[in-house]
């Protein structure tokens, strides 16, 4: 296709070839009647004499040589080391003692997935799947957080003050002395189609816990319109709990878990995980547990309302949800 601003399209280039090879025109004056340069007109010329009308059409501008190319066995080995050991350009660079940017470009001519698209593991590309309604698939997962002690933890003060800090805030110890000021567990359910999410701040991971806080994710959805038909767990010790199983089943919903040691099956709240570190627990110096906590409700009303989710192009999980306000019965 040619450019917008050329002055010939390929039916113009054609017209003034015609002119000037059938009709006889000297070059300069069919230069100027297509307000072109001679040369280009005796290009166009040229070209339909040897080639007749197909040789109007554009060409490729990749050159017919490229004497500095990367050789072909040097690109053999990037593409080797990157199948093998699924390092990035740099490190591959640093290791063949190449140029990133040549690396790179390399493994791009080939088609070589981001190392972002890829499952370490087995160094092909990661499945992506995604269910056509709410409520069909429920991502179920605990993550484990550091309780933070009155007056700021290591993050906001050095750590000396952060230890005393932990001693001010707790008289429990661990059998070496160090304060034991203990861990909050962050109980999280997250819908597969919506991305419409649920958390509790609990004191354990139990099995009592696990299914009490269900019961209220399970109420929580329903509230919004959503009938939950299927929940993903891992193999954690509360969700192969015959409570757990008995919830569940009560409820009419089928329950499925993980294979061992494959926590990317249960990808959409492992990175619900990973959001909620980095854009609240972790998001800014908070002085106490308290704080953090008090945080909590409205940073999740953000992000099931407003915050933007890339696999929603850009719209929050509400957009797909199809009764948030709780007003439709």
């Amino acid at each position: 296709m040619s450019h917008r601003n050329a002055p010939l399209s390929e039916t113009g280039r054609l017209r003034l070839a015609r002119c000037v090879v059938e009709d006889e025109w000297p070059l300069r004056q069919a230069a100027q009647r297509f307000q072109v340069s001679v040369s280009t007109a005796q290009r166009w010329a040229g070209r339909y004499r040897n080639e007749g009308e197909p040789g109007m059409a554009d060409r490729s501008s990749r050159p017919r040589t490229s004497p500095r190319r990367t050789p072909s066995r040097t690109e053999r080995r990037i593409v080797k080391v990157r199948l093998a050991r699924r390092w990035g350009p740099a490190r591959i660079a640093y290791h063949l003692r190449l140029n990133p940017s040549t690396v790179h470009r390399v493994l791009t001519r080939f088609g070589m997935a981001r190392l972002a698209h890829l499952d370490r593991a087995r160094g092909v590309p990661v499945r992506r799947y995604e269910r056509d309604e709410p409520g069909e698939l429920v991502h179920v997962d605990i993550k484990k957080l550091g309780n933070i002690p009155d007056g700021g933890g290591h993050r906001v003060m050095d750590r000396s003050t952060g230890n005393q800090h932990k001693k001010v805030t707790t008289t429990a110890r661990y059998p070496h002395g160090k304060p034991k000021i203990g861990y909050s567990y962050l109980h999280n359910a997250v819908d597969d189609h919506s991305r419409l999410a649920y958390t509790e701040i609990l004191s354990d991971e139990s099995k009592h816990a696990a299914v009490a806080f269900w019961a209220r994710a399970q109420a929580f959805f329903a509230t919004h319109g959503i009938t939950v038909q299927r929940v993903l767990t891992d193999n954690g010790s509360c969700y192969r709990s015959r409570d757990w199983r008995q919830a569940l089943t009560a409820a009419g919903i089928t329950h499925t878990r993980t294979r061992p040691y494959r926590p990317q099956t249960n990808g959409k709240v492992e990175r619900f995980n990973r959001t909620l570190l980095d854009e609240w627990a972790y998001a800014r110096p908070y002085r106490s547990e308290t704080e953090r906590r008090a945080s909590l409700p409205q940073w999740l009303h953000t992000y099931n309302h407003h915050r933007g989710h890339t696999a929603l192009a850009g719209h929050p999980p509400a957009s797909r949800v199809p009764n948030l306000s709780g007003q439709n019965t």
